[in-house]
């Protein structure tokens, strides 16, 4: 498979300097107030669009379903969100530890959903 038509994105690690629980949501999130440092670590993403629809992570992650990883569920969600029927080949370089509090799997997934709207070109199509 040819690395030419990857794009890589980086996705930064961060430390929470505090986090306050203030209330919970009706759908059992948190709402929360926190402030936090972005590290100078950080897992890399790699990421080509593809023509048919299928989100394929390249490089799972051991003990991971990919249906489970998060990386996986946003890109299908913004795809389903946007009515795109792109679809994407993922690889990533992990060196953030996981478990280790410093937001990889979070950074993981909001890299992933930057990246693809401007892959897909579906900035356009998102309505706040």
């Amino acid at each position: 498979m040819s690395e030419q038509n990857f794009f890589s994105f980086p996705a930064p690690a961060k430390l929470n300097l505090f986090l306050h629980i203030v209330g919970r949501l009706d759908n059992g999130y948190h709402q929360l107030e926190t402030v936090f440092q972005f590290l100078d670590r950080c897992d890399t993403l790699h990421i080509r669009a593809t023509e048919n629809s299928t989100i394929t992570l390249l490089t799972p992650i051991s003990g991971v379903d990919n249906n489970d990883n998060l990386i996986v569920k946003a890109a299908y969600l913004l795809q389903s969100h946007a009515q795109c029927s792109l679809g994407a080949e993922i690889k990533i370089e992990k060196i953030l530890p996981m478990g280790g509090g410093l937001g990889g799997g979070s950074s993981n997934a909001a890299t992933v959903l930057l990246a693809l709207n401007a892959l897909w070109n579906t900035l356009s199509l998102i309505h706040i």
